[in-house]
């Protein structure tokens, strides 16, 4: 009996699944074995890495593939709790021989690469002739090994350096598109599970214990007290809501995908739907593995091919080219997520961690209606539209608090749905200036902004701030921004006294930028 495991780490989908494909072409192999570790290194001990809308999200995904493993090819997903590399040892342990192939998806975070360096080196020394691989261009387009390898690669630092990028690696075809390949349609088939009594993953004492479904969410529900699956939730994970979602968004809808240009984009979501964004809201199930960039990126193609369309960086291919040159910096750049010693971040002398600021950012507690709304959102549903996330780092940071940009960084790492080391770190380094394909410093956002704010709210109805700050539903419009502003009669008549029912703003604003600005300044001239 040969089985392959599959280790499913950033490829939670049937679709364009090159590992999946690969264990179903593989003729030598009697079983595979479909294999999902939740890391407590990743996850946390006690799930507490994980906000409660993130937790969520992940086990709708692993529902949903579980489900479809088993209607698609009377199969299951196992689900295991444990260090992956003490988990391989068990499989080494209880498989034996048999175990002859070990394949998952490549995944460029500094933990992952280490532990399958490990994995396989402890493998190799424990089964004769076992097979190990791990297959690139699976969660990003590029193969990211291979591009950096290339004798012509240069950290990116602009889109115009990530289109040369491009053209190392494809070729453009008769319509001018870079030849991307077509994603993998589902194997029709794939070998059956092993004997699960024999390895000891029906036996609840054992270390391999797969847990159901259920029992995953009993266990996430017990650690962190809460039922999990009770917690407000808005994007459903899963392939099934992913694919649903591509064709309502994207697949075939050439006047929304030709003209999508991410920075015209409304902060404040779709009118009279507080939760829907205007754009695609699709980087959840990207980030989770559910849809692939590639299906996202030949879906815009075919839109493109109808006429004309935006271009990088504003377009949609222009927003997956940015995805892959934060994947690309990760992998070649040093201390990516470190503001020391990182070759793509000016040091800047930040305060240290004050409790009481980050409190009011991270609650939506600032006084300051669109930082509160946009993270009372955040903490909420584990969503915000990039210009809310623009407008929240520049007031964490250079604007208004001058926190430390990896305070921020970390409670996004937590709460956001389709948070990504790569991504976040890259977003944070642009988003607080310091980093050399960031916008200038000293372009501030304003936090109280007005209709011609390239934050690009909605102002009229503002219905958006009144959804995620009941307090404030009933404030004339005019003063819905700044209701630190609104005469007392207006407070009154709106049931909302500023400074007992909603918080007086935590700073002013003008004074603060100001001071920043200069603090923002010397520390560039200090630490050149």
């Amino acid at each position: 009996m040969n089985t392959c495991v599959l280790w499913l780490r950033k490829t939670l989908r049937l679709h364009d699944n090159a590992v999946l494909s690969a264990a179903a072409s593989y003729k030598n192999f009697d079983s595979v074995l479909p294999v999902y570790i939740a890391d407590p290194k990743q996850l946390g001990e006690n799930f507490e890495k994980y906000g409660p809308a993130r937790l969520r999200f992940l086990i709708e995904s692993l529902s949903d593939l579980d489900a479809q493993f088993r209607e698609r090819y009377q199969s299951r997903l196992i689900i295991l709790l444990g260090n992956p590399r003490e988990i391989f040892v068990e499989f080494a342990k209880n498989f034996g021989s048999s175990f002859t192939s070990l394949l998952c998806d490549y995944s460029s975070d500094p933990w992952d690469r280490e532990n399958f360096s490990f994995i396989s080196n402890s493998l190799t020394k424990k089964i004769k002739n076992i097979q190990i691989s791990s297959l690139g261009a699976v969660h990003t387009i590029h193969d990211i090994e291979k591009t950096i390898s290339h004798p012509s690669f240069k950290n990116p630092k602009s889109m115009k350096d990530m289109d040369k990028i491009f053209s190392l690696q494809f070729e453009k075809n008769q319509h001018g598109f870079y030849d991307i390949e077509n994603p993998i349609e589902p194997p029709g088939k794939i070998p059956p599970l092993p004997n699960l009594a024999k390895a000891s993953l029906d036996n609840k004492a054992s270390k391999l214990h797969s847990l159901s479904i259920p029992e995953f969410t009993d266990q996430v529900s017990a650690k962190i007290k809460t039922d999990i699956m009770s917690t407000p939730s808005y994007f459903i994970g899963g392939e099934t809501t992913a694919l649903a979602r591509l064709k309502q968004k994207v697949s075939g809808k050439t006047d929304y995908v030709n003209s999508f240009r991410k920075p015209r984009t409304i902060s404040t979501n779709t009118d009279r739907e507080p939760n829907e964004p205007t754009t695609t809201g699709l980087s959840p199930y990207i980030s989770t593995g559910c849809l692939s960039a590639r299906t996202l990126w030949k879906e815009c193609e075919k839109c493109y091919m109808q006429g004309n369309h935006a271009q990088p960086p504003e377009s949609l291919h222009g927003q997956l080219m940015f995805r892959e040159m934060f994947y690309l910096l990760s992998r070649s750049v040093d201390h990516w997520d470190e503001d020391r010693n990182n070759s793509m971040c000016k040091v800047i002398d930040w305060d240290e961690y004050d409790q009481e600021k980050m409190d009011a950012w991270q609650n939506g507690q600032t006084g300051f209606p669109l930082i509160d709304s946009m993270m009372r959102q955040l903490s909420t549903t584990g969503w915000m539209h990039h210009l809310g996330r623009h407008a929240v780092s520049c007031f964490l940071t250079r604007g208004q608090l001058w926190q430390h940009w990896k305070f921020g960084r970390d409670v996004f790492d937590k709460n956001l749905l389709d948070s990504d080391w790569a991504l976040n770190n890259g977003n944070w380094l642009w988003l607080a200036g310091v980093a050399p394909f960031s916008m200038p410093y000293f372009r501030l956002y304003n936090p109280c902004p007005d209709p011609k704010s390239s934050l690009n709210v909605e102002s009229k109805t503002a219905d958006f701030i009144r959804y995620w700050i009941p307090e404030l539903k009933k404030y004339p419009s005019k003063y819905i921004y700044e209701p630190h502003l609104a005469p007392q009669s207006i407070q009154s008549e709106s049931d909302c006294i500023i400074g007992r029912h909603y918080p007086n703003p935590i700073v002013d604003r003008k004074t603060t930028s100001k001071q920043n600005l200069a603090k923002f300044k010397d520390s560039l001239a200090r630490n050149k």
